[in-house]
């Protein structure tokens, strides 16, 4: 379960929340009509295949799974109630990213071929907490608005201004 060369288990999560992130994409990527269901669906497969390689733990992978439902959905709800791009939610410029995330990225995110509405009912304004794992974009601590900056996926620390545990996705208002 663990890969000796990793020795931090926080970035061996954050690996596989991409590696997750990846498959379930790939999959995505196969079907004709995408809809709310069928992303929900490409990601527990891409659970279930990161337990059968034993790349993370089952407890590991279901919480991945949920951190990768929750960022997807929040930037689904975000494309369907606004006319903003993908940078917009992320809080960044886009050419932060690495290229083969991005577009990935959008892929999924594409409001022409997913079931926003799905989305927009199931994930309205997720509270990010310290201890998770996030992919990119930016969070704001509900405490003091100060922003963290993720450029890949990884853990979620406290508040380094106020210590607080909470946050928001905090999107660009360009």
């Amino acid at each position: 379960m663990t890969n000796p060369k990793q020795e931090n288990p926080l970035d061996m999560l954050a690996e596989a929340y991409e590696k997750m992130y990846e498959r379930a994409s790939k999959s995505l990527n196969k079907a004709k009509e995408k809809t709310g269901s069928l992303v929900h669906e490409a990601i527990d497969e891409a659970k279930n295949k990161a337990v059968e390689l034993e790349e993370v733990s089952h407890e590991d992978a279901n919480k991945l799974a949920n951190y990768l439902k929750r960022d997807l959905g929040d930037a689904m709800h975000y494309l369907a109630q606004t006319e903003r791009e993908i940078k917009d939610w992320l809080g960044f410029e886009t050419s932060l990213l690495e290229f083969k995330f991005l577009d990935m990225l959008l892929d999924v995110a594409d409001r022409t071929t997913v079931g926003l509405q799905q989305f927009k009912e199931n994930a309205n304004h997720p509270e990010y907490h310290t201890g998770e794992i996030t992919g990119p974009g930016t969070l704001a601590c509900n405490e003091c608005g100060e922003k963290l900056h993720f450029y890949k996926a990884g853990k979620i620390p406290p508040c380094p201004k106020c210590h607080a545990t909470v946050y928001h996705r905090s999107t660009s208002e360009f």
